[in-house]
């Protein structure tokens, strides 16, 4: 008798001791249905806030709470059984103080079973990362541009381009390293800093928007399925353009209904149902 063995989960320490080698395929995901799918393909589920836009509609992540990251962490965490899963840490939820942060990061790890957690900042989050890591909660740090921050970067654009900015986010990824972080999400970074830091950092960097060089990459998933019409990201490639196909779809359904031609419950079920 055979007895099938199921792979086990990648884990932190995994991803960590993937620097400068196959580069670490991540992607977003919010439902269990979706995590199912992305599971076989990818190294890391990230949860990410992102999901206030692309799930909620909000103008900015700056809206998403503690509750709605754990409910669809919860969610990913059921369809997920290979890649390692992070969930962001919302705005909000970390800032204020180390103790704070380990609260609400210990909450999101019991009650969604997630790997580890991720958070935004560099050197004013060291502390922080620091503190979460010593207590036995894993952090994926986040630099460049930091979506929490946008109001104060004047919105979203690319940074790194002055020497100012690149030496801030330069210091910003060292800091998270030197505190434990076991990857470093850069994002809208200039690409000569983002293969810089990538060079410099002991752990690996994972780029969305910033540098092929990076030692893994990441990705929102409606983007790389063309989910979404009225905007894409410049440094998005999209690998499938399914928002037309949703739209075809619903205006096929939709003809049937007026028509009354919709499949009876003998087409759904199999059978005719039973006579009054």
């Amino acid at each position: 008798m055979s007895v099938e063995i199921a792979a086990r989960p990648v884990t932190t320490r995994d991803i960590r001791a993937r620097k400068g080698g196959d580069p670490i395929v991540c992607l977003t995901a919010y439902t269990a249905p979706m995590a199912r799918l992305l599971d076989p393909h990818v190294d890391v589920l990230l949860v990410g806030d992102s999901l206030g836009m692309v799930v909620y509609g909000l103008p900015t992540t700056i809206g998403v709470t503690l509750e709605m990251m754990i409910a669809h962490g919860q969610a990913v965490m059921r369809g997920a059984a290979h890649a390692c899963v992070v969930v962001d840490m919302p705005f909000g939820s970390y800032q204020e103080s180390p103790e704070q942060a380990f609260r609400n990061a210990a909450r999101l790890m019991m009650e969604t079973g997630c790997a580890a957690v991720k958070l935004e900042g560099g050197e004013e989050m060291a502390d922080t990362i620091r503190f979460l890591v010593e207590r036995g909660v894993p952090v994926m740090a986040h630099v460049g541009l930091t979506p929490q921050s946008v109001h104060a970067f004047g919105g979203f654009r690319a940074r790194g381009k002055s020497e100012a900015e690149a030496d801030k986010i330069l210091a910003d990824a060292r800091a998270a390293a030197d505190a434990g972080a076991f990857s470093v999400v850069l994002e809208g970074t200039h690409e000569p800093l983002a293969r810089q830091i990538t060079g410099d950092v002991a752990i690996p960097t994972i780029g969305i928007g910033a540098s092929p060089a990076c030692d893994g990459q990441v990705l929102v998933i409606d983007d790389v399925l063309g989910l979404f019409s009225d905007f894409k990201p410049k440094f998005v490639k999209r690998f499938a353009d399914l928002a037309p196909l949703v739209g075809e779809a619903a205006a096929r359904y939709a003809a049937e209904v007026k028509a009354r031609s919709f499949p009876g419950p003998e087409h759904c079920f199999g059978a005719k149902p039973p006579q009054a």
